[in-house]
């Protein structure tokens, strides 16, 4: 079989969500390309780019674009700044943010405060200015009074050499108010059991990130630009709770 040939690619643009590093660095090695992520809104565009150049931080969607102002501020509050290093929530202003949601008066006030874009996006900021994203505010897992933002696990398991795809979210736990769970996706010709999988996250993780639940699919839902859906798997897990229930 005859491998395509990738040699005319220079540099290539990722954004939409965040790309798992593993992926970035195959995708480089077989394409000679170079992997620039960004980040942007429907509320305001293109946002956050990443230096075509030596300057590049993998995993991070770079630095805001020319008059973009960016910061991290408490999620409590909404307005105390918080130090570099520190995941919370971005919040941006700029000339091209929105001036608000067609006759929806409310949802604008929520996210618009001040001239202040609030994202709903859980980011953090190094010294250098770089920003990383880490979840969303909706997406965050609190396990027996923990925070785990489902990509830091999702990370851990693209590194596993059978995962095509992974996707984690909280199910309902009696005792510690939510568990993780991660649906997967192997790649063709590769096998994986639950047993492994959790093993191999233990090795790299706390133990309250470790996902308690398993689940291998054949495809995971996705929108029509391939974003995966987490929204999705948590509103089918009602329905799977009581099919499970049922065979008792």
């Amino acid at each position: 079989m005859k491998e395509d040939d990738l040699t005319c690619l220079k540099i290539c643009s990722s954004g939409t969500a965040p790309l798992p590093v593993e992926v970035l660095r195959d995708f480089e090695e077989k394409s000679g390309a170079m992997i620039l992520e960004n980040f942007g809104m429907t509320e305001a565009l293109v946002t956050h780019r990443n230096p075509f150049s030596d300057k590049r931080r993998v995993g991070s969607i770079g630095i805001p674009v020319p008059n973009m102002d960016s910061k991290i501020v408490d999620t409590e509050n909404g307005t105390e700044e918080m130090p570099s290093g520190t995941p919370r929530e971005l919040i941006m202003k700029g000339p091209q943010i929105m001036k608000g949601y067609w006759k929806n008066e409310e949802e604008t006030k929520r996210t618009l405060r001040n001239g202040w874009l609030y994202t709903g996006d859980i980011a953090m900021m190094d010294e250098q200015g770089y920003f990383y994203i880490v979840g969303r505010k909706k997406d965050l897992i609190i396990a027996s009074g923990f925070n785990i933002y489902p990509i830091e696990v999702e990370e851990v398991l693209y590194q596993h050499p059978a995962i095509a795809e992974a996707c984690m979210f909280g199910i309902p736990d009696a005792y510690r108010g939510e568990s993780v769970k991660a649906a997967l996706v192997l790649k063709k010709g590769y096998s994986a059991s639950e047993e492994e999988m959790i093993r191999w996250c233990k090795e790299r993780l706390a133990t309250y990130k470790v996902p308690r639940v398993i689940e291998f699919r054949q495809a995971l839902p996705k929108t029509a630009v391939g974003k995966l859906l987490r929204s999705k798997l948590v509103e089918e897990e009602p329905e799977k709770q009581d099919s499970q229930h049922s065979l008792f």
